[in-house]
């Protein structure tokens, strides 16, 4: 547990003992610890959280309309677009997105893959499993003469974003042809609707890759492949290699806290690592509804960290949060100016 107590919820004294559920919407990455934090949440305060799985794209959408308390998101606004619409933006954990591959008789990490080739694969260049490039890279593996099937997301995505990021960074070639973003015209495969979708269609799918958030790719007891990182260094998933990713991370340097994780330096980086982020307006139209969505966040900050871990998250630093709290209490203020958290030590 950390030793940051948050704090008075200013708003919160006038609410009965069972409010209203907490709304939210957005990115389905981190899905698995906001339903693990909302059930002990629920547990703990009888307040529930109703949380839309339904991609980033969805929750910038909903929280832009005000139709949610928070969106999420796992590409970071950037300042000019949080300013435009009156945002605040946060992470909560940082987590790691993997490739996944159905090929019979291959287990997790037995086939290593680069940003180069695997970035050819979902150009569609690379079309069977025994191809030179990825015989190349995995030597002592036979690999089938197997048609490769890509499987990619189908809705706007955080993790689309983070996995054409890093596309982007690694193949000169992905960048001009396709680029990064939550939504990109894809050059083939089978389109899914969020990690569940991707997931699901690789479990179902012989031959097939795609990429989805490594807590999917474990509940589901789905293969990975392991990745050469920027230093040359084969790197399995975990979060140590995540946390790994974020050493150097400048955080309260960058606006909104929006760092971006991926093709980080570091013998022991995973190169396709990222934060998720909450998006809530500085003036919220229920300042009720804000204040018990800080209350949630807050209570995550201090006892969700091994929740976190379980699943294979990561959880921000205390220094980071600490930040993060200071930005709540001076920013996010109901219509007479007065703020919705106050931070206690």
């Amino acid at each position: 547990m950390r030793n940051i107590i948050a704090a008075g919820l200013v708003a919160a004294a006038t609410l009965p003992a069972a409010a209203a559920d907490i709304s939210g919407a957005g990115a389905t990455f981190p899905y698995p610890i906001y339903a693990k934090w909302a059930d002990t949440y629920k547990k703990e305060t009888n307040v529930g959280l109703n949380y839309q799985s339904i991609g980033s794209g969805g929750g910038i959408k909903q929280i832009q309309a005000k139709t949610v308390t928070f969106g999420a998101s796992d590409m970071p606004l950037k300042a000019d677009q949080l300013e435009k619409d009156g945002l605040v933006q946060f992470p909560t954990v940082m987590g790691g997105v993997v490739p996944v591959v159905n090929i019979e008789g291959i287990k997790s990490g037995e086939i290593v893959l680069d940003g180069a080739t695997l970035a050819r694969i979902f150009l569609t260049e690379i079309k069977t499993w025994n191809d030179p490039a990825i015989q190349k890279l995995n030597p002592n593996t036979k690999l089938p003469a197997q048609p490769i099937v890509v499987v990619h997301r189908s809705d706007g995505s955080g993790t689309t974003f983070l996995f054409t990021d890093y596309l982007s960074k690694v193949s000169a070639d992905w960048k001009s042809k396709v680029g990064a973003n939550t939504a990109v015209e894809w050059p083939g495969g089978l389109g899914a609707k969020g990690n569940e979708g991707v997931a699901n269609n690789v479990s179902q799918t012989k031959g097939s890759i795609g990429y989805v958030e490594y807590a999917y790719a474990k509940q589901n007891k789905m293969t990975h492949t392991k990745l050469v990182n920027k230093d040359g260094k084969t790197v399995e998933p975990t979060a140590e290699s995540f946390m790994a990713a974020a050493t150097a991370a400048d955080w309260e340097g960058t606006p909104g806290f929006g760092v971006v994780l991926t093709n980080e330096s570091g013998a022991g980086a995973w190169p396709l690592a990222g934060a998720t982020f909450i998006l809530i307006h500085k003036q919220p139209k229920d300042g009720a509804a804000a204040t018990d969505a800080l209350k949630f966040f807050a209570w995550a900050y201090a006892k969700g960290d091994k929740m976190a871990l379980d699943l294979d998250y990561v959880p921000m630093p205390d220094k980071v949060v600490n930040a993060i709290q200071k930005v709540w209490a001076t920013q996010i203020k109901d219509a007479n100016g007065k703020p919705l958290f106050a931070v206690t030590n």
